[in-house]
């Protein structure tokens, strides 16, 4: 089953308390994961939520929850509802604002103007549903209330969805043209991350000169020999004088 019931958890809390069902037929009928729905038997999860009877709401019928009791194995499908709503035809042109949102669509305005300068008027006058007036008067600040405006997003506020403000910047942004080549760029990938061959450096013997730079290697002068008896003579002269 693919669509879940209106209030799921109140549901469950219903159907835990009201019949003999698994938990697992409970969490597949009410979308929920059976430990959830284990914590609402135990009283740990929804326990300050009301049970939602789904017999009078038309979402399930006696029978369904009878074949669901007397075999563990069945799953409880949703009733059909016999009552069918139109699909809510989009109208053209602006958008409607409740009264009590309509004194935030200058700000919203602002807003679109200054984060999404790529958007037509066309499209920020469906956006929030203002006037063509409104909104020149705001982009050339001549807005009587322009000192006191401040930018808010029309999605916090609620003027529209984020849904339809990322559909009509992609528009806007289809309609750009390319960006310019801004010259040199970083390599590939796939450049950067391929193997690349390295060949052995062949080293020959550094010269002498290499090694020791400008400065050559210092020469021992050989060594003069020394006469040890003559050495011994002078100092006896030297002891007689004294």
């Amino acid at each position: 089953m693919s669509n879940a019931p209106l209030m799921p958890k109140a549901t469950a809390v219903w159907l835990v308390e009201n019949t003999s069902l698994s938990f697992d037929q409970i969490a597949d009928f009410c979308k929920l994961h059976p430990l959830e729905v284990k914590g609402i038997a135990d009283g740990e999860v929804a326990a300050g939520i009301k049970g939602h009877d789904p017999i009078t709401s038309g979402q399930l019928t006696r029978d369904e929850i009878a074949k669901g009791e007397a075999n563990p194995e069945h799953k409880l499908n949703l009733a059909i509802s016999k009552v069918r709503v139109p699909e809510i035809k989009r109208r053209g042109g602006p958008r409607y604002t409740p009264l009590s949102r309509r004194q935030d669509r200058p700000n919203a305005i602002l807003w679109l103007l200054r984060n999404h300068p790529e958007l037509k008027d066309a499209q920020i006058m469906r956006l929030v549903g203002t006037t063509k007036t409104t909104l020149q008067a705001i982009r050339e600040r001549s807005h009587w209330n322009s000192a006191n405006l401040s930018p808010l997003d029309p999605v916090t506020l609620g003027l529209c969805s984020q849904i339809d403000l990322d559909f009509e910047v992609a528009r806007a942004n289809k309609d750009k043209p390319p960006a310019a080549d801004q010259g040199a760029t970083l390599m590939p990938a796939e450049i950067t991350t391929a193997p690349r061959e390295y060949e052995p450096e062949r080293h020959e013997p550094a010269s002498q000169e290499e090694v020791f730079g400008s400065r050559k290697p210092r020469q021992h002068d050989d060594e003069e020999d020394i006469d040890v008896d003559s050495v011994f003579a002078k100092l006896k002269n030297l002891k007689v004088k004294e």
